[in-house]
């Protein structure tokens, strides 16, 4: 029987919000460029990552934290023939803001600007975070290490962008563009409509989003279209309805581009989070 080699397991936890978990194992797992709403912090177990971010491209070893900032653009692939393995967890931005808050350290969420840190300690503290929301309900213990863990995190690596500069009126017209796409992810607009919400030229439009965010247009949408889709599929809608409700042409559209972000299928997702922690082989 061929050995399966591309294993993801997700949870969800209920704290701080709630904090979407992924404990995986691939090796021939090829992520497309996207991003997440949240951070990505994850510890590599074995093997390794190779990804994009920030512009540049990183190895992360075991043993290693991969850090990605929320809405940064990044992929993901094997740096090794032999795949990697990882556990990460994905905290949303008010989750630092409070922190960052409360620790006088920053105004606003933190940034992170290493995509790789070598951190033994915060390492072994991330998996005691990770094997207790995976084995204890006690809800002052799984409370007390996220939060010993995202506050090691924020002293440790974090730095303060400064926000407190006035936005040029560039930023500003991008910025609505970007959160016209957030909050009508299955709108079927046009570049035309977004330009002119944005008051500048369609060409000029593609240019400068993609400069400020990462992606055009139009494969941001996808993005905001695969976040929503994975909110109605944690509500536990059925995939076709997700599929349209999000925006998309059809299921067999929705599924391809789910399974290049989160490496594995959506019927595989929503059967983990359902369960809320139950191993999906692909």
């Amino acid at each position: 029987m061929k050995k399966r080699t591309e294993i993801a397991d997700f949870a969800y936890a209920s704290e701080l919000g709630g904090i979407e978990l992924l404990n995986a194992q691939y090796q021939k797992q090829n992520f497309s460029r996207h991003s997440h709403e949240g951070y990505t912090i994850g510890v590599i177990e074995s093997g390794a990552q190779q990804f994009y971010r920030t512009g540049g491209n990183h190895i992360a070893p075991q043993h290693s934290i991969i850090l990605v900032n929320a809405d940064e653009v990044h992929n993901g692939c094997s740096a090794t023939e032999s795949g990697w393995a990882y556990q990460a967890m994905y905290p949303t931005p008010h989750v630092f803001e409070a922190i960052s808050e409360e620790l006088g350290t920053a105004r606003g969420a933190p940034y992170f600007p290493d995509a790789v840190v070598y951190d033994p300690y915060l390492a072994n503290l991330l998996r005691a975070m990770f094997t207790t929301l995976g084995e204890s309900d006690n809800r002052l213990v799984r409370e007390s290490l996220i939060y010993s863990s995202l506050i090691k995190l924020v002293v440790r690596h974090s730095k303060s962008l400064d926000k407190g500069l006035p936005l040029s009126r560039a930023n500003v017209s991008l910025g609505l563009v970007k959160q016209f796409l957030d909050e009508h992810p299955d709108s079927d607009v046009s570049l035309r409509e977004l330009s002119g919400l944005a008051g500048v030229s369609a060409c000029h439009l593609l240019r400068a989003f993609q400069k400020q965010f990462g992606l055009p247009p139009h494969k941001y949408q996808i993005q905001a279209r695969l976040r929503m889709a994975k909110r109605l599929l944690r509500q536990g809608r059925n995939q076709l309805d997700v599929a349209l409700t999000c925006g998309f042409h059809d299921q067999s559209h929705f599924h391809r581009h789910f399974k290049r972000m989160m490496g594995v299928t959506p019927g595989h997702y929503a059967k983990a989070v359902a369960s809320n922690n139950v191993q999906v082989i692909c």
